[in-house]
């Protein structure tokens, strides 16, 4: 966002890079050998939209307008203008994105009602004796709202840190006082880093693993279908065994200097009472919340047949008509979720410019190439998933958009690897963990980054030295113990 000094309504250094690299890559790199000059067109497009992405030139929700924009007038995916302007929005129908969208909407439900308060205080006032139990406490609790709020960064920022903040201050611990090390610095690595684990649990749990489904799903000709109770029953051993470990390493990194709160069950206790009894709308919430959760994992289907089977986006819309009936929503609150709106516009834009980049044979082109070049390594597969997986995690340094960065290089870097022999469902779900994962690396990584890390608990040196322990432990622990519980159930 364009700062008020800023006499532009965007940021011109990096918008001036993103265009100069869109033109150099349209007219001056010649169209390669095996490449179409409308898929060399849009990658021109598409690299500019990342970069502008980047670099934050314009929110991303502009960007993607300008992007869809820009693709109907070149008419770059079709032969005409006239025809490209269905491709432009063709991804405006597709159920993963409205999902995504839905389910934001609904997660406002927590918040407007208390119901994600009022859990998160309970397990302070179960776990609260020790900062320690206070850590787990918090990651707990945003495990607990996690498949329902695909907004990573309202789920860690909006709900869990206003009540890991209170907690500190009520300990004297702040930055402002210079005592954020009593256990502030610690609760809020823990506050954070709980939001990566729980954001590769499940595929509601954050914006971008839709898109992950949906390019696994492209890339094997629907072979390989990533459903939500798929994916969260083989992520659930793996993210567990991270959300125990990750507070104890934190712990171990940066212990806090006060490592005993009697007082946080008190302080716990107090709040609750200050929520009172729970209401009627947090009730339904809550009935809502486990319905959704029976229906995308297919409980009633289980029981009753599979005529009770419902899509995933059906599930959602299901359960916002519901809150919507009974008045714990009001369509006022939903024209005012303006970032799952946000999302459904830039969500779109992203996946239609994936999608045509793949249909027109760039991807193919381009994993090809890549292929070539591991395979003269004489590597096995297993050696080409690992160089595969540590690169696309660790470019994320470079990344302050997670799905900016999955748009950019998941379709690629999966396509070689299945090429090179891995198990397709396997090198999906590595992929899709180390997409959570990178989020621990930066203070700008994810949204969910840069509001913690104002909040001043931490050093820059300190959150990237926690940020690269926790992506090695995460990394180790994800996917070694998902190597085992996927053989378990035969996903490969």
């Amino acid at each position: 966002m364009s700062d008020s000094k800023n006499k532009f309504p965007f940021e011109p250094i990096p918008a001036i890079i993103a265009v100069a690299v869109g033109l150099i890559i349209w007219l001056v790199i010649p169209t390669p050998e095996g490449v179409s000059d409308n898929a060399w067109q849009l990658l021109a497009l598409f690299v500019a939209t990342i970069i502008a992405i980047i670099g934050k030139v314009l929110p991303i929700g502009a960007l993607a307008i300008i992007a869809i924009t820009l693709v109907a007038v070149t008419g770059v995916t079709a032969d005409s203008p006239k025809a490209a302007i269905n491709d432009a929005l063709s991804s405006f129908s597709s159920p993963l994105i409205w999902l995504i969208g839905i389910a934001v909407m609904i997660s406002r439900g927590l918040i407007k009602t208390g119901l994600g308060s009022r859990i998160a205080y309970y397990f302070i006032s179960v776990f609260g004796k020790r900062t320690l139990g206070i850590g787990y406490a918090l990651a707990i609790a945003e495990l607990i709202i996690a498949p329902i709020t695909p907004s990573n960064t309202a789920r860690g920022g909006g709900i869990i840190h206003p009540i890991m903040r209170s907690i500190a201050l009520s300990f004297n611990s702040t930055p402002q006082q210079g005592t954020q090390n009593n256990m502030g610095r610690y609760l809020a690595m823990v506050n954070y880093h709980a939001n990566p684990i729980t954001s590769g649990m499940f595929i509601t749990a954050t914006a971008p693993n839709p898109l992950v489904v949906d390019l696994v799903n492209k890339a094997t000709g629907s072979e390989i279908h990533l459903s939500w109770t798929t994916w969260a029953l083989a992520m659930f051993v793996p993210g567990m065994l991270c959300i125990l470990l990750m507070p104890l390493v934190i712990y171990w990194v940066y212990p806090p200097q006060i490592k005993e709160t009697p007082d946080a069950k008190a302080y716990a206790h107090e709040n609750l009472a200050k929520l009172g009894k729970i209401s009627n709308h947090e009730k339904i919430m809550l009935g809502v919340f486990t319905l959704m959760l029976l229906l995308w994992a297919n409980v009633p289907a289980m029981i009753f047949g599979e005529h009770l089977t419902l899509d995933a986006t059906t599930t959602a819309l299901v359960g916002l008509s519901i809150l919507l009936i009974t008045g714990v929503l009001s369509w006022q609150d939903v024209l005012k979720e303006k970032s799952a709106w946000d999302t459904i516009v830039w969500f779109a834009a992203l996946v239609m410019m994936a999608n045509y980049l793949n249909k027109l044979g760039l991807i193919s082109w381009f994993s090809t190439n890549i292929e070539t070049a591991i395979g003269m390594t004489g590597v096995s597969w297993v050696g080409a998933v690992v160089i595969l997986t540590l690169v696309y995690l660790y470019m994320h340094y470079f990344f302050a958009s997670t799905t900016a960065h999955i748009t950019a290089m998941f379709a690629a870097f999966y396509a070689v690897g299945i090429s090179l022999g891995a198990p397709p469902m396997l090198f999906a779900l590595i992929l899709a963990a180390a997409g959570n994962i990178m989020m621990t690396l930066t203070h700008y990584a994810t949204g969910t980054a840069p509001v913690i890390f104002n909040s001043g608990y931490t050093t820059m040196a300190e959150w990237w030295k926690v940020g690269f322990i926790m992506s090695v432990v995460n990394l180790i622990v994800w996917i070694g113990a998902g190597l085992v519980w996927w053989k378990v159930l035969g996903y490969y």
